[in-house]
């Protein structure tokens, strides 16, 4: 199945997408389909509960504590409950390991599919269909966009999510962390490292 993208100016135009985000919403509270509440709820836990912390918090107890690290390899939505994190497609989650040998990058070719629970909202940029089609065919010449470059003996894999399975990338360590915290360690963890696009950098001196 072909599945056509249009990209124009208007519709890209943030001021656009919210007036039409708005206008959506106010048609649902209308059929009374949703609540007004129940939207504000659901906004103030992406915004104040649901973002990359969660996520880096989850890479952070990996790199402290290797028998969850193998746990959150071998089954990742049971590791991560384990965390007190669920639901927002937390149930649905396959972690994938950077190494020195292998770098792991995702994307939805479909649509903008995301592991939610532990990154929050997903960037503007993973839903173009610039990235999706184009993460797939170069993706070495795309990750040097975004200042990741590789070595040419360093294999890369991208993985397709889908509503079905999402997948959160484990970065590497980088070194000179060993006497730092847990919660330090998070501190360093960014959102685009857990989608690929992106590696932890070792910490300012």
């Amino acid at each position: 199945m072909n599945h056509r993208h249009t990209t124009t100016t208007t519709t890209t135009d943030p001021s656009y997408l919210a007036l039409r985000m708005k206008a959506v919403e106010s048609l649902l509270i209308e059929k009374g389909m949703v609540s007004g509440e129940a939207i504000d709820a659901i906004t103030d836990a992406y915004e104040h509960d649901i973002g990359p912390l969660r996520g880096a918090g989850v890479v952070a107890r990996a790199w402290v504590d290797e028998e969850y690290k193998r746990r959150l390899l071998s089954d990742g939505p049971a590791a991560i409950a384990e965390l007190g994190i669920t639901g927002f497609g937390a149930e649905v989650v396959v972690v994938v390991e950077n190494t020195p040998q292998v770098h792991n990058v995702v994307v939805c070719t479909l649509c903008s599919c995301y592991p939610w629970a532990l990154l929050g909202l997903p960037p503007s940029w993973y839903k173009t269909p610039q990235y999706r089609g184009r993460i797939v065919r170069w993706p070495r010449e795309v990750l040097a966009e975004f200042g990741v470059t590789l070595p040419n003996e360093v294999e890369i894999r991208v993985w397709d999510s889908s509503s079905d399975t999402r997948y959160l990338v484990l970065p590497q360590r980088p070194a000179g962390t060993e006497g730092l915290s847990e919660r330090d360690l998070a501190a360093l963890v960014t959102r685009d490292a857990m989608i690929g696009t992106g590696v932890v950098a070792r910490p300012a001196a």
